[in-house]
């Protein structure tokens, strides 16, 4: 097959027209005369995005993305392996049709000893995950605080990666200095979490490779504006569905354009830069490389007109020329129905309380620490919509039914609750609501779904995840419409959150700071300890 087009050229960053010649490998790039109307870019590569909270399956997810040019991702199952442990890891490998995913090893899971999750990967099932399925790194370390204070089954799933040659992702949002120091000598060298750009320079200089990230939760481009774009990947990390139907890394390069960095530097960023550091052929247009090719009207808008994954074309015009098929699968649900009781916080006060509230912040996944006065009645401590202080709480799935109960600002919820069983990393339920009856209602809808997200007031919607209580077999179309009336009765009830459910579910992420809670109580992320919710 031939492709004539404008080459651009990611190692000599030069543009020039020619013919390539493919069949699934890339045969020969000769240049012709006439300049064309169109662009042949290698294939896109998002270098960090969990498919998991696309709350599509793999074969899904790779339908709505291979439009936008997507040709590859770098994923960490960290989510669904918190459930399933190895079968979960199995299963995403499976269910991986057409788009070129590769995935790494979890390192972390559960993410802290801090709260219960569904399986445990010890160094031991790292070292037969790495023999026995094409896993191509180490994922995220998480859990830094381990990595600085040498925690040994840390240490040792780090030795077998580096034992195995395979690269090692970071994750410490804020670390700085000696402890920074010390967790890159371990290997580590990518970072997606840095928000400052003197964070990031600082982690650059160190050897780290910039994941620059712009998904739904947590949006992080501008304030990373001039650091040394040859050492940074642009990535999503999470992505919900609505704003995949919108587009993938198309945007990201869009938005770099926005901002001012040249063309033919983002076009590296989600091509060279990635493939060199993971090792892969892909990432370039060159004799001998995969024919992963993306075609696109401009260099400013990257409007997508053709892909080809291996010489295979996959995409015209926004529309997939393949049809997936979806695998099933079923997660443990072991949790009995709750009473709004059980979402209690005691206090033999008979008057008011002084309470730590954990403060959301929008479009970040780092929250803030503060306070609230709440009234008691009957011995319980009420949350007060009023004050915008909502009752948050987590609720174990997975047979202890231990109950994490704590208070949150930010939703402004008047009368109504939001549960979900995407409550990262462990996938706990998660809620959130105006008063104890309500929140036990939205839990018990996500109980009875079997996995999902729920608003739950007068009346109730909900959006079932039967794959794992994470994702759905179904287009992501659908999935985004109902994702999206659910979300429309949050708003109804009051939320000023523009993704109210993305930013629950990272309120029991226990390794970003500030304050988080847990299965086990409220968690400050700073100390590396629980806390008590009444000061």
């Amino acid at each position: 097959m031939k492709l004539k087009g404008n080459l651009v050229n990611v190692f000599t960053e030069d543009i020039y027209p020619v013919e390539i010649s493919f069949e699934s490998v890339i045969t020969s790039i000769r240049p012709v005369s006439q300049e064309q109307k169109s662009y042949l870019l290698p294939g896109f590569i998002d270098a960090h995005i969990h498919v998991e909270s696309s709350m599509v399956c793999p074969s899904r997810f790779a339908e709505a993305v291979i439009p936008h040019g997507t040709t590859c991702t770098i994923s960490d199952p960290h989510e669904i392996a918190n459930i399933l442990g190895i079968e979960g890891i199995v299963y995403m490998i499976k269910d991986s049709q057409v788009l070129k995913i590769f995935y790494t090893a979890p390192s972390c899971v559960p993410a802290t000893p801090f709260e219960t999750s569904g399986a445990l990967l010890s160094a031991e099932t790292i070292e037969h995950l790495f023999q026995t399925y094409p896993l191509i790194g180490l994922g995220e370390v998480m859990n830094f605080p381990g990595v600085v204070a040498g925690d040994p089954d840390l240490l040792e799933k780090i030795s077998v990666a580096r034992r195995y040659e395979k690269p090692i992702d970071g994750h410490a949002p804020g670390l700085t200095g000696i402890p920074l120091q010390k967790y890159c000598s371990m290997g580590i060298l990518t970072d997606h979490e840095c928000t400052r750009r003197e964070e990031a320079q600082e982690k650059q200089e160190l050897g780290m490779q910039i994941m620059i990230r712009e998904g739904t939760a947590s949006k992080n481009f501008k304030e990373l504006l001039g650091v040394k774009y040859d050492r940074c990947f642009l990535v999503s990390d999470d992505l919900h569905p609505e704003d995949i139907r919108k587009g993938h890394v198309d945007i990201l390069l869009q938005k770099a354009i926005s901002h001012g960095i040249d063309p033919v530097t983002a076009v590296k960023m989600v091509t060279l830069n990635p493939a060199h550091h993971y090792r892969l052929s892909a990432g370039a247009l060159a004799p001998g490389r995969p024919a992963d090719i993306t075609i696109v009207e401009s260099l400013k808008g990257f409007e997508v007109q053709d892909v080809y994954i291996d010489g295979v074309h996959v995409a015209h015009e926004g529309v997939p020329l393949f049809s997936p098929e979806p695998i099933s699968l079923n997660a443990p649900f072991r949790v009995k129905k709750k009473s709004p009781s059980d979402f209690a916080i005691t206090s033999s006060s008979s008057d008011q309380v002084a309470v730590r509230v954990i403060q959301v912040i929008e479009g970040s996944l780092y929250t803030g620490s503060e306070t609230a006065t709440l009234t008691c009645e009957h011995g319980s401590v009420q949350p007060d919509p009023e004050q915008d202080v909502l009752k948050l709480s987590v609720v174990e799935r997975y047979g202890t039914e231990t109950v994490g109960t704590g208070f949150v600002r930010g939703f402004g919820i008047y009368r109504g609750a939001l549960a979900s069983s995407v409550s990262h990393d462990s996938h706990n339920i998660i809620a959130v609501g105006s008063c104890d009856a309500l929140v036990a209602k939205a839990v018990n809808t996500v109980i009875d779904m079997k996995g999902g997200i729920a608003t739950c007031g007068e009346e109730t919607t909900a959006l079932e995840l039967p794959v794992a209580g994470l994702m759905s077999t179904q287009h992501i179309d659908t999935v985004a419409e109902t994702h999206h009336q659910v979300q429309q009765k949050a708003w109804d009830m009051g939320c000023t959150l523009e993704d109210p459910f993305m930013q629950l579910s990272f309120l029991a992420l226990l390794v970003i700071p500030e304050l988080k809670l847990s299965n086990k109580g409220l968690f400050d992320s700073q100390a590396f300890q629980f806390v008590d919710v009444i000061i």
